[in-house]
């Protein structure tokens, strides 16, 4: 194990500053500073090594945490890479988005602030991507056997590495015009840069994976014409099918969708120039939805330089420790001060937004909002208790419903399930034998590391389709649930 008396040592939770709020919303880097390297092997240091490690459930990739804890303690980052790699395909991109259901797990968390699990884990890869320990696993041989993956997310992205190194010939498509999927449009750079995402391509690309991007199956090639063309085709695309607010006004001008928000400034940020581009600048912005991507709208809105930021969520304000009907090892509900909630703005919970008001232009000038009551279990607004929210620019960010099924039920006949998700059983397969789904499209909208997590099994899946059988590892089943998710 690491430092045996560690934890008893070092009690406090330490994690890299945060540049400071009036620099860091002057651009789109990254907030964090890079930690200072005593720091982080105190805080490796503080793993105990339990002889039941509960991070591993907690994980839905069952990263081999307590391992590469000890081995960053020691100073032994080349092991401590491989290891994280023996399980994880992409630590670059869980490290910084993960929520960290691991850390609900850890077993320290019963009475000491958790391991800080997932800054070691970015930490390892960022030495590793500095020192040149990322290197092109090619595989030592090619079956012959051809895999179309649709989808260039993490889901996407995991499954191909994985059939790559198998020894299958792999294309990845994308409709968007670079690779990376939400990751690449989804995520602001302030929460991680792209170069990571080109990092990661170019060693896939070594390795021989094909990307093809500004290619829409559906449209520019029919689904049946890549089934003919490949031996077996992964879908994962995602659940990228907003939930919308049918409430009254909402035709108005300047209410959008998060992802047409987030989309547009992250392809600005890339270089490009976005005719007619949704801004904060200089408005008055309410972003509706308490999640991530809010937070991420939020971040965006400080660094396009609004006159203000209020979010609004339907919700209870959680609290600030662990509930006691969430005990250990459950992922509690506490509310949380992301970096972009920490840059300024106004939360409001148990708001209810009833009516979007327009001026004469059709443009949205306010919004009418009333507090929030639970009738029966459902939210409702309260009467007699409206109110108006000067409003210039609003961003629906309430989460997905599932996959879009235009295409696929038109062209592939494959079902969908009443959540929204194409229908798949206990091996990732549709009802097309050759035809597999993996990651939100699936699923259902989740976290990045289940999406790396179903990407792994659904290589496996496929292998086994191709090849009768499989070596790679499958760690997860579409029905199972981590204990801290």
């Amino acid at each position: 194990m690491a430092d045996p008396k560690g934890f008893l040592r070092t009690t406090e939770r330490e994690l890299p500053p945060r540049r400071p709020v009036p620099v860091r919303i002057m651009d789109w880097k990254e907030v964090y500073e890079q930690q200072d390297p005593g720091q982080l092997r105190r805080q490796a240091g503080r793993c105990m090594d339990c002889g039941i490690p509960f991070c591993h459930q907690g994980c839905p990739l069952g990263n081999l945490i307590p391992e590469w804890n000890d081995l960053m303690w020691r100073g032994e980052g080349r092991a401590a890479i491989d290891r994280l790699h023996a399980t994880n395909n992409f630590p670059e991109f869980t490290g910084r988005l993960c929520p960290a259901p691991c850390e609900s797990s850890c077993v320290l968390g019963i009475n000491q602030p958790a391991v800080t699990i997932k800054q070691v884990e970015v930490s390892i890869i960022d030495q590793a991507f500095q020192s040149g320990w990322v290197v092109p696993h090619p595989p030592a041989r090619l079956t012959g056997k051809t895999v179309a993956v649709v989808g260039s997310g993490p889901a996407g992205l995991a499954a191909a590495q994985q059939l790559t190194r198998a020894g299958h010939t792999v294309a990845v498509y994308e409709r968007d015009d670079r690779i990376g999927g939400l990751l690449r449009y989804g995520i602001p750079d302030f929460k991680m840069e792209k170069r990571w995402i080109e990092a990661r391509l170019q060693q896939m690309q070594a390795e021989g994976t094909r990307f093809r991007a500004g290619v829409e199956i559906g449209r520019d090639i029919s689904w049946s014409d890549l089934r003919s063309r490949y031996d077996a085709v992964v879908i994962a695309t995602g659940a990228t099918v907003p939930r919308d607010l049918a409430i009254p006004g909402r035709d108005a001008l300047g209410v959008h969708f998060a992802m047409e928000y987030l989309v547009q400034q992250n392809k600005v940020v890339a270089g490009d120039t976005v005719p007619e581009q949704i801004s904060a600048e200089g408005k008055h912005v309410v972003v509706i939805g308490g999640g991530d991507t809010g937070a991420d709208c939020i971040g965006t809105a400080h660094r396009q330089g609004a006159l203000s930021v209020t979010n609004l969520a339907i919700g209870y304000q959680p609290p600030a420790e662990r509930p006691e009907n969430q005990p250990w090892p459950m992922a509690p509900t506490i509310f949380e001060v992301t970096s972009a909630h920490e840059e300024g703005g106004e939360r409001v919970f148990l708001a209810s937004t009833v009516e979007f008001l327009s001026n004469e232009a059709g443009e949205v000038r306010a919004l009418r909002v009333a507090e929030t009551e639970y009738l029966d279990g459902r939210r409702v607004p309260k009467s007699g208790t409206e109110r108006e929210i000067p409003a210039d620019l609003v961003l629906i960010a309430m989460g997905f419903t599932g996959a879009e099924p235009e295409s696929l039920t038109g062209q592939l006949e494959v079902p969908f399930d009443d959540r929204g998700n194409v229908g798949r059983d206990g091996a990732y397969t549709t009802t097309l034998p050759d035809v597999f789904v993996a990651g939100d499209a699936g699923r259902g909208q989740s976290l990045i590391v289940w999406a790396i997590a179903e990407g792994r099994a659904a290589a496996a899946a496929v292998d086994r389709y191709l090849e009768g059988d499989t070596m790679l590892p499958a760690p997860v089943r579409p029905t199972d649930r981590a204990i801290a998710v």
